[in-house]
């Protein structure tokens, strides 16, 4: 049961959040294997100002920022996360979101530290 967090700017959160949560769920079908119904997202939407970045850290060249924080029980090994950050980039390319301008974190911990419910 990943846990989903999306920061990004309200005007961006307005047009495309259905669409970006799509492509961010479908993602991890594809390359976690999650089944369908396992879907928690949280969407923060910001203000001007409230998000900051460097528009070149690292040589990129970054006009926004959309950060994916993904909580998850450890279970993946690196290939696997890698197919999962290359599957979200590649649905919301069509969206108008450039890779450039998104970050992606996959933070991991164990089955001790979760309840769903039950």
């Amino acid at each position: 049961m990943p846990l989903i967090h999306v920061h990004l700017d309200r005007e961006t959160f307005e047009k495309l959040h259905e669409e970006i949560g799509t492509a961010i769920h479908d993602a991890q079908i594809e390359a976690l294997g999650i089944p369908a119904d396992d879907r928690f997202q949280i969407f923060q939407p910001h203000g001007p100002g409230e998000l900051k970045f460097d528009p070149g850290y690292n040589g990129v060249d970054r006009r926004n920022l959309l950060v994916i924080r993904v909580i998850a029980v450890h279970m993946y090994p690196v290939s696997t996360k890698r197919q999962f950050f290359e599957a979200v980039i590649r649905r919301l390319e069509p969206l108008g979101i450039r890779p450039q301008d998104v970050l992606i974190s996959l933070t991991e911990n164990g089955f001790e530290d979760w309840f769903a419910g039950k």
